[in-house]
């Protein structure tokens, strides 16, 4: 096996791992707050705790990627993920899972940040779109296989065991990394990283996400965050060797609007399988399992596109292929925020078939663009930027609903007299998504030809 065939392999394997972790631990979150009796909010943490580090830490580890080698920040971001998934499966506490979860996320940032960059580093312009194709399909596959199996572990054998079988998975990445990947990739070598401007955007990040979380009780933080972004500007175009080069979103209009395009995609779309499990299961009064069968749908179809959308933008102009799904994307939200109770379910799937399409349109395609529009030297950064709009945008997306869903439906238990709040809210939601995406249209639309 050569070089560019274990890179793919590796590179693919990291990349369904972390999403079917995050999906298969959404389903047996119930089975967690039963043995630990916590509440709904710790129960969010366990899922929340990991996409805050994981965004915190993606920047400044995709520069010491590109400084020290993609292969080292990947093979130790590969042993921190493993080993925090083997202490989340012996958590004797929730805050204890919450606590090995935030060092999971550190872990996934590792990776987040040198996969695709290692997948850039080896495969020729040519060739990209198609690997950056298989390697988001692998995302979808994740996203598709993790309510399954992770419903069939949590059921015959315990929560813990999810976090088991990433044990093994992550084992495997790291032995076959180990003796089949060869060479290195640091671009930046020799180059100093920036300490001062990472602690800066590592608490700028978390400041702002917690406060967004909380507004009512921890608004100061979002202010305070705010103002350590201003701090933060002024650092990095001061600095020589910043963690962060601003002059890739000033200067590089590609760069800049491809990763707006994905920030609102992901915004726009993160949240739409937790709305539907809400009025599949209330709504509809489907079983989770059955409601889970008809959510697989969209990230199968993304995962069957995903590759062809990617070869695709090897040969047509990414920006055309990724508006053109970002279009799709919208106009599929705008017809769930008209659904009723009367909606057939072969609608809802046919429907889900079609957003799952245009993302498969979007999602490679854009990265294409994102990683194609910098030099070699800054695979590592740019790679880890698209990854932070990715997560950024996944918390955004919730942050939207809950805030729809407080004004519409208020902190109480969901019965069934609240069922017509609880559509409304669902339909706002989608409207909102749907506005965001039109948004994305113009964004994709303006960044310029790549080539």
């Amino acid at each position: 096996m050569n070089t560019k065939s274990t890179a793919l392999l590796v590179a693919t394997m990291a990349s369904f791992l972390t999403p079917f972790m995050a999906s298969s631990i959404n389903i047996a979150l119930p089975s967690i707050g039963n043995d630990f009796r916590a509440n709904a909010i710790l129960l969010s943490w366990i899922a929340t705790s990991y996409l805050l580090s994981a965004a915190m830490f993606l920047v400044p580890f995709g520069r010491i990627a590109d400084i020290k080698g993609r292969k080292r920040i990947f093979v130790a971001g590969i042993s921190v993920y493993t080993l925090s998934s083997m202490l989340s499966a012996l958590s004797g506490s929730v805050e204890t899972l919450i606590a090995f979860r935030f060092v999971q996320g550190i872990g996934g940032a590792m990776i987040f940040g040198t996969g695709v960059a290692i997948l850039m580093s080896v495969f020729p312009s040519g060739e990209r779109g198609k690997v950056l194709g298989i390697n988001v399909a692998s995302v979808y596959t994740g996203l598709s296989l993790g309510p399954v199996f992770g419903g069939f572990l949590t059921q015959n054998f315990g929560w813990r065991s999810i976090f088991e079988l990433n044990v093994l998975i992550g084992l495997i990445i790291l032995i076959f990394t180990l003796w089949k990947l060869e060479g290195e990739w640091a671009e930046a070598r020799g180059e100093s990283f920036d300490v001062a401007g990472s602690l800066i955007y590592v608490v700028m990040l978390a400041s702002i996400m917690y406060g967004a979380s909380d507004v009512e009780y921890a608004g100061f933080l979002l202010i305070f965050g705010l103002l350590c972004f201003v701090a933060f500007l002024i650092h990095e175009s001061r600095t020589n060797y910043p963690v962060l080069d601003i002059r890739l979103f000033r200067h590089n209009k590609v760069f800049t609007l491809s990763n707006l395009a994905a920030l609102l995609n992901y915004s726009a779309t993160f949240a739409v399988t937790f709305l539907l499990s809400f009025y599949l299961q209330y709504i509809k009064g489907l079983t989770p399992q059955n409601a889970g069968m008809i959510l697989i749908s969209r990230p199968a179809v993304m995962a069957m596109f995903s590759p062809i959308a990617g070869w695709f933008s090897d040969r047509v102009e990414p920006r055309v292929v990724a508006s053109t799904g970002m279009g799709i994307i919208a106009f599929g939200l705008a017809i769930f925020s008209r659904i009723d109770d009367k909606t057939a379910l072969g609608y809802i799937v046919l429907y889900l078939m079609f957003l799952g399409f245009g993302s498969a349109l979007f999602s490679s395609p854009n990265t294409n663009a994102v990683m194609s529009s910098v030099e070699r030297k800054f695979y590592g950064i740019a790679s880890a930027t698209l990854g932070t709009m990715r997560l950024t945008g996944q918390m955004l997306s919730m942050l939207i609903v809950m805030f729809i869903f407080s004004t519409h439906v208020g902190r109480v238990e969901i019965t069934s007299n609240l069922y017509p709040q609880l559509l409304t809210a669902i339909k706002v939601s989608f409207g909102i998504f749907s506005s965001l995406c039109v948004a994305g249209v113009f964004a994709s639309l303006a960044r310029g030809k790549i080539r």
